[in-house]
């Protein structure tokens, strides 16, 4: 007898330690551990130095790099604006403040 493949899936799934924790959690939310929790992320929105373009820049992460490119593709995708990550800081193309912080608390971060 042939099962569904979302039957073998799910049977596959109750097995797990952790099945009803990550049953309804999406592939774009990023996990974050106690040492992301703790830390307070600053954001600033300046001008100064890009010929009159608005960027809005995420300060004070302490997670690897790896941690901050899936934080910041997040970020950028639900936002729906371009960016970069590098050097412990997350840069949005534009001003982004309020919804950046708004979908970094979702996320689990402490923003200031």
């Amino acid at each position: 007898m042939a099962l569904d493949w979302k039957d073998a899936l799910g049977a596959l799934r109750a097995d797990l330690p952790e099945a009803e924790e990550n049953i309804d959690n999406n592939d774009e939310s990023a996990e974050t551990s106690s040492a992301d929790a703790r830390e307070k992320l600053h954001i600033v929105v300046e001008r100064k130095g890009r010929r009159g373009k608005t960027a809005t820049i995420v300060e004070g992460f302490t997670c690897d790099d790896d941690t901050l490119q899936e934080t910041a593709r997040v970020l950028k995708q639900r936002i729906g604006t371009g960016g970069s990550a590098r050097g412990g800081e997350i840069l949005l193309q534009g001003e982004w403040k309020e919804k950046a912080a708004e979908i970094l608390r979702a996320m689990g971060h402490s923003v200031k």
